[in-house]
């Protein structure tokens, strides 16, 4: 079954990018030529690249080598997606514009031959005297215009097409490829901009039952999926600390996925973590196990954050617990609900943070009443919104399951591409409200 999934994945893969080289480049030119070799050199150096960044970073590479095959790589593959929506959109237009009538303007050398050839008939008509008889006729017959004779039906060679008919179709090739370009490129643009440009402060307010009036206004700075790799660096992760420490937060919750890749290369984009004024904590994300976790929760302890793995603290107000991802289930580190939550006091109310809203079952089974995730990104990429709603309970948002509630944050960064569309990056301020206020 694997082996047919993969051949399968394979095929998808090669027939949409053929597709759209067909339609950007074949359908756009008059015949093989420097056009389509060159389209066809930028679609296979493209994958080239993103197949490469990939493989570096999941490899370990050398990080210059990740960070040089990052950014084109990662950039290829968003612009893929959206030059084959684009052009499968351009298909509902195609016929629309082949169908318009077409304005034909006679030129001035088009009049001049036609009044030409009435003239030589004429002329040529005049010419026949009566002594010629049946031969003047035949003559008076072949000369029917200026440049060329009349032919025996049977043997005269098939008519050309129109030469406004394929220009027509060529026309609308380009104006359909140039517009899908053009909107693919535009989407991908402003969708990097707006990861790079950085997360933006949400605010929800989350009532909870068991919180005392004392607590009332909490707020809890959610932030998820920063995904500091070969293109988000140091100075990502500083704008993160500068625009969660100005909304000046009591907590701040680092609820998985910060790195795709090792201390020893990331080490420094992770370190202004050090800022952050409120006391953080953090648990793993199934990223963490890539990039060897255990290394990385001693690193963001030693940046001042508190991993909770599967582990739980009481607050004046109510219990903070953490859980490990599902990914660490491989390595005999996945998450332990018992541990974290087994003989806590079910009077006082409960957080728990824990990266992949899957994990709300066992959430719901231990009594918690806040459960807050990340993983989703949103989607990220529009449509992904719809595969990752066919993967998760909740694919961002609050929601609501039996006595618990289930908060997933879309993520401050991006994992591949460094682009977002449709799911704007954002950090979450969750203000926690007594029903007894």
């Amino acid at each position: 079954m694997v082996i047919v999934f993969v051949l399968l994945a394979l095929a998808v893969l090669v027939g949409g990018n053929w597709y759209v080289w067909r339609r950007l480049f074949r359908d756009t030119t008059r015949a093989p030529g420097a056009v389509r070799r060159a389209g066809a050199a930028v679609v296979v150096g493209g994958w080239a690249l993103a197949v490469g960044a990939l493989v570096a970073e999941r490899a370990g590479a050398p990080f210059w080598l990740q960070r040089t095959l990052g950014w084109p790589g990662f950039l290829w593959l968003a612009l893929c997606v959206y030059l084959l929506l684009a052009v499968l959109a351009g298909e509902a237009v195609r016929p629309l514009l082949t169908r318009l009538p077409a304005r034909r303007r006679p030129t001035a050398d088009a009049g001049t031959a036609a009044a030409g050839a009435t003239a030589t008939g004429t002329t040529a008509a005049s010419q026949v005297s009566p002594a010629d008889g049946k031969a003047g006729a035949d003559r008076s017959t072949v000369t029917v215009g200026p440049d060329r004779a009349a032919t025996d039906p049977a043997t005269d060679p098939a008519p050309t097409p129109a030469p406004a008919e394929v220009s027509r179709r060529l026309f609308v090739s380009r104006v359909v490829a140039g517009a899908a370009g053009a909107v693919a490129v535009g989407t991908v643009g402003y969708g990097t901009y707006g990861v790079l440009r950085g997360p933006r402060i949400k605010r929800v307010t989350v009532p909870l039952a068991k919180l005392p009036r004392a607590a009332h206004g909490y707020r809890i700075a959610v932030v998820s999926d920063i995904h500091l790799g070969p293109v988000l660096g140091r100075g990502f992760t500083q704008g993160i600390v500068d625009t969660i420490n100005a909304a000046q937060p009591d907590l701040v919750a680092v609820v998985g996925d910060l790195v795709d890749g090792s201390v020893r290369d990331l080490g420094p984009a992770a370190a202004p973590l050090a800022g952050l004024d409120a006391p953080s904590y953090f648990v793993t994300g199934n990223h963490e196990y890539f990039s060897g976790a255990a290394q990385w929760v001693e690193e963001v302890r030693r940046l001042g954050l508190v991993p909770l793995e599967n582990a739980r603290t009481e607050l004046p107000w109510f219990d903070l617990a953490g859980v490990n991802d599902i990914a660490g289930e491989s390595e005999g580190q996945g998450p332990d609900f018992a541990k974290a939550l087994g003989d806590r006091d079910p009077a006082r109310a409960c957080v728990l943070l824990a990266h992949q809203p899957v994990q709300i079952h066992q959430a719901v089974d231990h009594g918690v009443d806040l459960q807050l995730s990340g993983h989703t990104h949103g989607g990220q990429l529009w449509p992904g919104n719809l595969i990752a709603a066919a993967a998760n309970p909740t694919v961002a948002g609050l929601d609501r399951y039996g006595d618990t509630q289930l908060y997933v944050s879309r993520g401050a960064g991006a994992w591949g591409p460094p682009t977002r569309v449709g799911a704007p990056s954002d950090i979450t301020m969750i203000q926690l409200a007594s029903t007894h206020a």
